[in-house]
């Protein structure tokens, strides 16, 4: 995984997903999509996997994110996360867990 570079924004532009993307929100907080993920088991271990300087990148976000929530406040435009821009930082650790899951159910079945 140290060789891997984060895919920065979709892989297909447009302007539906770029009116979805700001209309969630989230990117008025400076999250990223990753940020965002329902965490389940799967999730859990990604984020576990996750270098050490992406996971406080990361906690930072969501820590800053929870107080300008109870502030009720959100950064100024400039801050905001740009829909080109959105790191998947998470998609590849995400991706080898799901595999290694997959394998070991198949791996499970079959024995």
């Amino acid at each position: 995984m140290a060789s891997y570079i984060a895919r920065k924004g979709p892989s297909v532009f447009s302007n539906l997903g770029r009116w979805a993307y700001n209309m969630s929100g989230f990117n008025q907080y400076g999250l990223h999509r990753d940020d965002c993920l329902y965490e389940n088991e799967d999730v859990k271990e990604a984020v576990r996997r996750l270098p050490r300087k992406i996971y406080d990148e990361r906690n930072y976000r969501i820590m800053r994110a929870l107080h300008l929530s109870m502030t009720k406040t959100i950064l100024p435009k400039e801050q905001w996360t740009k829909y080109e821009e959105d790191v998947k930082y998470l998609e590849p650790y995400l991706n080898e867990v799901v595999k290694e899951r997959e394998e070991r159910e198949d791996w499970n079945k079959n024995h």
